[in-house]
């Protein structure tokens, strides 16, 4: 180790580069190598780390991916859903993602409580027990109610105080909700991840492609910080450089 050269690390690292490793994979390397200089110093085996002027290459952020509109639209609008429980639930949770971008952890403890239909919103208790309100549609509530009511009519027993069940009364678990929006999205959409978070992502990306105010999106989330909502910007800046292209004359 004495006799490596950060001239031999660099070397080493653009001839992974080349062989088309990705930047996150190269900055863990050079994160481990970092580490491992430290310790020997610590341990007076070398006397200056080869690590020292080695720079990690910059990591890109990757575009959360979401569903278009009109793929939504074609899924409320023209995909069929069960005509039982299972489908009138499952309709439920994706309408439920896709007007409020909760979290899937939010969505499987969600309470009939946390539904204001005087207010037309909903009460979600977020990581570390954070609270927050989201604003819904007339409609919306309207649909949770006649679930609620339909509940009542439709079970002699289940699980009391959960909004959403499962065909045996008993709450939604993580795999149920996976697998229920991947089968629905694998419908409408090509993108390649289909989870209850991409359509997190889609509720962001919609209302900022709408004009709706960064911080109000941050709350509507339940972001600790502006930081983590602001790759949301992306998304709009790429869907005005495609409108300029298509309809600016000099684009």
């Amino acid at each position: 180790m004495p006799d490596i050269k950060s001239s031999f690390i660099r070397s080493w690292l653009a001839g992974l580069k080349e062989r088309g490793m990705e930047s996150k994979t190269i900055t863990r390397k050079i994160s481990t190598l970092k580490s491992f200089c430290k310790y020997l110093l610590r341990q007076e085996l070398i006397a200056i780390s080869p690590m020292a002027t080695i720079v990690s290459p910059k990591v890109s952020k990757r575009l959360p991916q979401f569903v278009d509109k009109d793929d939504i639209a074609t899924l409320f609008e023209h995909v069929e859903f069960p005509d039982d429980w299972e489908g009138r639930t499952q309709r439920l949770l994706i309408e439920l993602f896709y007007n409020t971008g909760m979290r899937q952890a939010e969505l499987v403890g969600l309470k009939e409580m946390h539904i204001d239909s005087h207010n037309q919103s909903i009460k979600v208790l977020g990581k570390g027990n954070k609270e927050r309100i989201i604003p819904v549609s007339k409609q919306l509530i309207q649909t949770v109610e006649d679930y609620m009511a339909a509940k009542k009519d439709n079970f002699k027993t289940y699980e009391t105080g959960i909004l959403l069940i499962t065909p045996n009364g008993r709450k939604l678990y993580p795999k149920y909700v996976y697998n229920t929006v991947n089968k629905y999205l694998s419908k409408v959409t090509t993108i390649d991840k289909k989870s209850p978070h991409v359509l997190r992502h889609t509720f962001a990306t919609h209302l900022m492609n709408s004009g709706a105010d960064l911080n109000a999106v941050k709350e509507l989330l339940g972001h600790s910080s502006l930081a983590a909502t602001q790759i949301y910007t992306h998304n709009t800046i790429e869907k005005l450089k495609d409108i300029h292209k298509k309809a600016h004359p000099k684009a």
